[in-house]
């Protein structure tokens, strides 16, 4: 590497340098699972019914067969890391399946996959631009006065900056799932991401937009052991594995898990400065587009889904948001599980469903 730093711009050489960490990290302790599969997932029918740049707000088409017809529509909103067909991988494990069956017009946005002309992208843009236009093309579509909103990992943390700047917005309910607001308690994800070991600036120089390589691998190294060491995806061993369906349902998992998407380098570094070293959004000094979120502006019915085991949002993150709404009725729920096990793994149509089913229809009607 010293031989070929003295060739590369001190910018190249940092990209080199990561690219090289990340490969011998992978010759030493394993390789990857990553399967070529036309395994078929996010099989429930959509349509599109708003787009800007590469978001696109999706309409499910009604379930046949369901208990009920809910006027309030649900709008769910996912991360910036990773596809939100995990939210809909397969029939048998699909959420949003689950909440059509239930009788929820259900949309999704989809932030879509940047390109470089998108690194310049900040937070602002999409929690004060993408997220109100889709709650408004959402009323519109539905003909509702209110909706509800599910916010998935960042994008609840998103959707709760959206709230707490936008109160306007005709939202009756919101519920957080494994989303992360307070940043105080430093895990192991906030030490690496100190300013001493981790110089965002010139990683954002030089990539411009984040790898989603590299973004996976730091979630992965954050249990490395399970993930370098076993055949597949720490993910996986929460994932249902019936003879029937082991195959399947790991194909697509698989597929998921290493299907991650870039992220724009000035939202990303936004994030690492504003929220994981500062803590600005729960000390209320978190600055969008000169309007700072209060999250005591959010007045919406609230239901906090935490998960247990969760080692990429600490249960101790996304916690607080209980104190720190004005919501008149909150309710929070632990389940046993992982970040991403408490959505797909084989016990979440008995653990998270039941949650679902029993807090939102109430509040729909």
């Amino acid at each position: 590497m010293s031989a070929q730093r003295a060739e590369v711009s001190e910018d190249e050489y940092l990209r080199l340098f990561w690219q090289q960490l990340y490969a011998d990290y992978y010759r030493a302790f394993g390789q990857r699972v990553v399967v070529k599969n036309e395994v078929a997932v996010g099989q429930s029918a959509r349509e599109v019914i708003w787009s800007y740049n590469k978001t696109s707000l999706y309409y499910y088409l009604p379930a046949a067969k369901t208990k009920n017809r809910y006027p309030v529509p649900l709008l769910v909103i996912y991360s910036l890391i990773n596809k939100p067909y995990v939210l809909d991988l397969l029939p048998e494990t699909s959420l949003i399946g689950f909440l059509l069956r239930e009788g929820f017009e259900v949309y999704l946005l989809d932030w879509g996959e940047p390109g470089l002309e998108d690194a310049g992208m900040l937070l602002d843009e999409y929690v004060l631009d993408l997220l109100p236009q889709a709650v408004k093309k959402t009323l519109r579509h539905s003909k509702a006065l209110e909706i509800s909103v599910l916010g998935y990992c960042l994008g609840g943390t998103l959707l709760a900056c959206s709230l707490a700047i936008c109160p306007q917005l005709p939202v009756r309910n919101l519920i957080l799932m494994a989303a992360p607001l307070d940043f105080s308690e430093r895990g192991l994800l906030q030490v690496w991401l100190t300013a001493s070991y981790f110089d965002v600036r010139r990683i954002v120089e030089a990539y411009r937009l984040i790898p989603a390589e590299l973004i996976n691998f730091g979630t992965q190294l954050l249990k490395p052991g399970p993930t370098f060491f076993s055949g597949y995806n720490p993910v996986l061993s929460a994932f249902p594995c019936n003879k029937g369906n082991l195959s399947i349902s790991r194909l697509a998992i698989n597929k998921w898990v290493n299907d991650g998407i870039a992220f724009p380098g000035a939202a990303f570094q936004q994030l690492v400065e504003e929220l994981y070293r500062r803590n600005n959004l729960v000390k209320g000094e978190l600055v969008l587009r000169s309007k700072k979120v209060q999250l005591a502006n959010i007045k919406a019915n609230l239901l906090n889904i935490i998960a247990a085991g969760d080692h990429i949002a600490l249960p101790s993150q996304c916690q607080p948001v209980m104190q720190l709404t004005q919501s008149p009725d909150k309710t929070q729920v632990v389940l046993p599980g992982g970040h991403v096990g408490i959505v797909i793994g084989r016990n979440a149509s008995v653990q998270l469903w039941p949650v679902l089913e029993s807090w939102l229809p109430v509040r729909s009607t």
